[in-house]
């Protein structure tokens, strides 16, 4: 890939975006907003802390049983790459107010003609 196709400004806008609103709606737990961002169909994957989900139904059972309390974090080393026009990665970290522990997420977000969509999701913690 061309370098100057790695994060366009105009794109890097657009999916930075998209990160933040989702990053709202996960802190306040707006499911129709998380579903939305997620890309409807059985192929999408998050694999979570405690739970491997497969296909936006997993994905959309598990926001529906997912308690909203404990939901606020702070964002932290936060990468956001773009690849092309319809492409990109984005990783954090992030902490919870009263633990030490470190969590970790990466997402590959697509494109579509309906806009960003998150296709792959990967949250872990450490320690």
């Amino acid at each position: 890939m061309n370098r100057d196709n790695i994060d366009r400004q105009a794109i890097l806008n657009e999916v930075t975006a998209a990160f933040y609103r989702y990053e709202q709606a996960l802190v306040s737990n707006d499911v129709e907003v998380l579903d939305e961002l997620f890309w409807e169909d059985p192929r999408t994957v998050r694999y979570g802390a405690t739970e491997n989900l497969y296909g936006i139904a997993e994905i959309r059972a598990f926001r529906q049983g997912r308690s909203p309390k404990g939901l606020d974090r702070t964002l932290r080393n936060t990468t956001i790459t773009t690849f092309g026009e319809d492409m990109a990665v984005t990783c954090t970290e992030f902490t919870r107010e009263g633990s030490e522990s470190i969590g970790r997420q990466m997402q590959t977000w697509v494109k579509f003609p309906f806009g960003w969509r998150i296709v792959a999701a990967h949250v872990s913690k450490m320690g």
